[in-house]
């Protein structure tokens, strides 16, 4: 085994790398990608978040997230509203449509979450859960939905 391969950053990569490859494959099935279902999944947890905003909290730039918002705005499944202050700035809405898609998406997440980590035992899943949460906290605070702290258990 080489020094590379030791370093907890490039496992974390590589891992990041197979789990995007895998969410990717399985949201097509609804028509969706990361990047759309990201930026559904933000619109619904912060409605009239703007698509820069929606952007950096997937932790991509927002040139690749415009298009994953024309598609979804196109399609029916967003909103976009001027903001009240500045009317540069679009803020995003989900739709009744948008949240039905997004609560399959989610449904898929869940799956492919539960396949990838079945090689762990329970409390693996959750220790390794609290810990990339803490993680992501730290590196990229505003990546994750505002909450108290990481649920009691991951998502299966």
């Amino acid at each position: 085994m080489n020094e590379q391969s030791l370093h907890t950053g490039f496992l974390a990569w590589h891992f990041a790398q197979a789990m995007g490859a895998r969410l990717e494959k399985e949201l097509r099935t609804l028509g969706l990608n990361l990047a759309q279902y990201n930026a559904l999944q933000h619109a619904e947890h912060q409605p009239g978040i703007s698509s820069a905003d929606a952007a950096r909290h997937a932790g991509i730039t927002a040139q690749s997230m415009g298009p994953a918002v024309a598609s979804l705005t196109s399609r029916g499944l967003l909103s976009r509203s001027p903001h009240p202050t500045n009317r540069r700035i679009l803020c995003l809405h989900s739709t009744p449509d948008g949240s039905r898609l997004l609560e399959q998406a989610r449904d898929v997440v869940r799956r492919v979450n539960e396949e990838a980590l079945a090689v762990l035992e329970p409390e693996e899943r959750t220790a390794v859960h609290h810990l990339l949460h803490r993680l992501v906290i730290h590196l990229n605070p505003g990546a994750l939905p505002p909450t108290a702290g990481p649920p009691a258990t991951p998502d299966p």
